[in-house]
């Protein structure tokens, strides 16, 4: 009788019901948000996860063309076995759990169809109680059922039913419930993964024996003749398969934090990301027992901007893993050197040809003296600008520094978009040129990018500026992308940037410091700078072919310093592995020809006592070029007519322990070729080529070097204080 009764309840219920307001299912599709947001590399390639959703774990929207039939057949018979015959309501279900509740007692349990589950789960006020739902509750639920079949197709049903039921803990939706458990994809699930999910369903907290029950159920109501044998070895499989998937796809952690959300297509190349991966794996390996355990590469696309590949960090090799070390600021050693050259092309002041004076010298830096010294604490006296850049010589860039100034050098490095440069020009100093300045390493690779490119600079780009879709790939069929369309600031004209890629392509140039047999030497064309700071504790190799610039670092995220590493050893052998697995996946070309601002003259170089380099083609900006093919010591005129020794506002003490003819100051010129003469307070010293030796009074003193024709070239002021024995 209490059946009937229900059942007429629950029949009238629904004749009377109007159409409550049932959201349309595309707006529910819509709405449905994976936990994960999915980084493709530029091909469509799932490189990274990004966890946004810390709730719930689901996947991107599952069509039931997608899922697996065995799927479908186990959640069927499991949870709605006469889903495609009623009209939201299964009524003879309904009928058999109120005769099951009436012998239980209580609240009403059962009989959901999946339809009604549905409606539940769009409307709160349906939702299930930790005790059950009442009477009142189900007839509204049936209600909403009917409205909602009324409206949507049964494939729509069903299909947000998938999408949407809780399988176990944070688990949603089949697709996260195949990935995360089984490792796969919801069409690859077999029978008995299918009869374990559908078990899940309505109990899905239950205790593993509960779900072999629930499981073997499913399966024998589907097959009397289904082995259950393999749900205990399909759970005992649990999460390994997709942790293993995971795995290969979490290759870009530092990358997919600076993708801007939502975005989920980024400008990586996945096989360089995995290039750029395996070099640092392999040559840290190789560093052994030299205390170097983190690296970062970067590599941007020339014409385009976009980034190609960005590693971070060294993972698992590292005890700092989770830094960013593309972004974090570190000494730049001597890679601000080809920005300072280059102004002084761009400023005229030297040419490649220009012979600078590589010997020991000190500059004034207000109160005390600057005396800059060559990695290798030795020097090879006249030096063209060519050699000296390509060969990473000290003394000769803080020469170049002082003709071309540091304010104007820090505004071009400013301009050239290395951000860490906060302090003003005073702070850093004739410093610059040899890298006192933090940089980043992001920062550095695209100013390099900005000599590749013809002198031009703009930002780098992340994303696939074409707004191609996860299906389609992002550049032009070449594999890379065209000019990008951002903001483009010119640092050098295109005659210095081809003069300054020329020198750093030359291998020949880079001999007095590297020798011809290093890392640096590629199978192809390439131009590149090497770096190391204060007490090895960053080295760095940046540098570019005619399609990619890549920019290496090496060192330690905690600043320990590295045993004995350096920019040839340490990032060096890195970035030459990256070149060439670009150069195989892009191509390689031959880089631009010279601009037709540039001439080629035959020069040859030569001191008083001697050759200096050998005679060679050389480029120069037009109008630059020397008027015969000689190149004496001193092509810019007055580089080194100025006192190198004291430097200007020195301050001696005398010790009166000392006889006065023991202590002695020595002037010196910086023209080691040319004698100067020397007057102090008017008095003169005589001439010679040599450094003099002053015996040093108390006082104020003005010391003067003039030529051979009592022009004055350059002075200094010195204080000298005590008293003489």
């Amino acid at each position: 009788m209490f059946v009937a009764t229900f059942a007429g309840v629950a029949a009238l219920s629904l004749a009377l019901a109007t159409h409550a307001a049932v959201p349309a299912f595309d707006s529910v599709r819509a709405a449905h948000v994976p936990s994960e947001r999915l980084i493709h590399d530029r091909y469509g390639a799932v490189i990274h996860h990004i966890r946004s959703d810390d709730k719930v774990r689901r996947t991107r929207w599952v069509t039931l063309d997608e899922a697996s039939p065995a799927l479908i057949e186990a959640v069927l018979a499991s949870e709605d076995k006469r889903f495609f015959e009623h009209g939201g309501v299964d009524l003879r279900a309904a009928a058999a759990a109120v005769i099951t509740n009436l012998r239980q007692g209580g609240v009403v349990r059962g009989a959901s169809s999946i339809s009604m589950q549905v409606a539940a789960m769009m409307d709160r006020t349906l939702a299930r109680a930790a005790d059950g739902r009442s009477v009142q509750q189900k007839i509204d639920q049936a209600q909403a059922a009917w409205s909602l079949e009324s409206t949507w197709t049964k494939q729509q049903i069903l299909e947000t039913y998938l999408n949407s039921v809780f399988f176990r803990g944070e688990i949603q939706g089949v697709g996260a419930a195949a990935e995360v458990l089984f490792g796969k994809a919801p069409h690859g699930l077999n029978a008995t993964e299918s009869a374990v999910l559908a078990a899940l369903i309505r109990a899905p907290q239950a205790p593993r024996a509960t779900v072999e029950r629930r499981a073997c159920e499913v399966m024998r109501g589907l097959d009397a003749r289904a082995d259950c044998a393999q749900i205990a070895y399909v759970m005992d499989r649990w999460g390994s398969a997709g942790n293993l998937r995971d795995q290969g796809e979490m290759i870009a952690p530092h990358l997919a934090r600076l993708l801007p959300a939502p975005a989920t297509q980024s400008s990586i190349d996945r096989d360089l990301q995995l290039a750029a991966r395996d070099a640092i794996a392999k040559h840290l390996q190789q560093l052994g027992g030299r205390n170097a355990h983190d690296a970062a590469v970067v590599v941007i696309d020339n014409a385009s901007g976009e980034v190609l590949s960005y590693v971070g960090s060294s993972g698992r090799l590292s005890a700092a893993g989770e830094v960013d070390a593309a972004r974090s600021p570190r000494q730049a050693g001597s890679t601000l050197k080809p920005f300072i050259y280059g102004l002084g092309i761009e400023q005229n002041l030297f040419t490649a040809a220009t012979l600078l004076d590589d010997s020991p010298f000190s500059v004034d830096v207000g109160g005390g003296a600057y005396t800059p010294q060559n990695y290798a604490h030795e020097y090879v006296g006249p030096v063209s600008v060519r050699t000296a850049l390509a060969s990473s010589l000290n003394v000769p860039a803080i020469r170049a520094l002082t003709l071309v100034g540091v304010a104007p050098a820090h505004a071009l490095l400013r301009r050239a978009g290395l951000s860490t440069l906060i302090n003003d020009p005073d702070h850093y100093g004739f410093s610059l040129a040899l890298g006192s300045a933090d940089v980043t390493l992001l920062d550095l690779t695209n100013a390099y990018r900005a000599i590749a490119n013809g002198g031009k600079w703009s930002s780098p780009i992340f994303t696939c500026r074409s707004g191609a879709t996860a299906t389609s790939v992002c550049p032009n069929e070449s594999g890379r992308g065209e000019a990008a369309p951002t903001k483009v600031t010119r640092l050098f004209s295109e005659n210095t940037a081809w003069l300054l890629a020329d020198m750093l392509s030359d291998r020949g140039a880079r001999y007095v410091t590297f020798g011809f047999d290093n890392p640096l030497a590629l199978s192809h064309w390439a131009a590149v700078k090497t770096g190391t700071s204060k007490d090895m504790r960053d080295n760095w190799s940046v540098g570019f072919n005619a399609h990619v610039t890549v920019g290496v670092w090496v060192g330690n995220a905690s600043g320990a310093p590295m045993h004995n590493v350096t920019g040839i050893t340490g990032a060096g052998p890195i970035w030459a592995d990256v070149m060439e697995a670009a150069a195989a996946k892009l191509g390689t070309s031959r880089f631009r020809d010279p601009p037709a601002g540039l001439v080629k003259r035959r020069v040859q170089f030569a001191a008083e006592d001697g050759r200096v380099e050998a005679t060679r083609d050389e480029w120069f900006v037009r109008g630059t070029e020397p008027a015969t093919t000689l190149v004496a010591v001193r092509e810019a005129q007055g580089v080194g007519a100025r006192i190198t020794a004291p430097t200007d506002g020195t301050i001696v003490a005398l010790d009166p322990d000392i006889p006065a003819g023991r202590q002695m100051i020595q002037l010196a010129s910086g023209d080691s070729a040319r004698a100067g003469c020397w007057q102090v307070n008017d008095a003169s010293l005589g001439c010679a080529t040599l450094p003099v030796r002053w015996s040093p009074q108390p006082g104020d003193h003005v010391i003067r070097l003039l030529d051979s024709a009592g022009t004055e070239l350059d002075r200094v002021l010195l204080t000298v204080r005590g008293q003489r024995r």
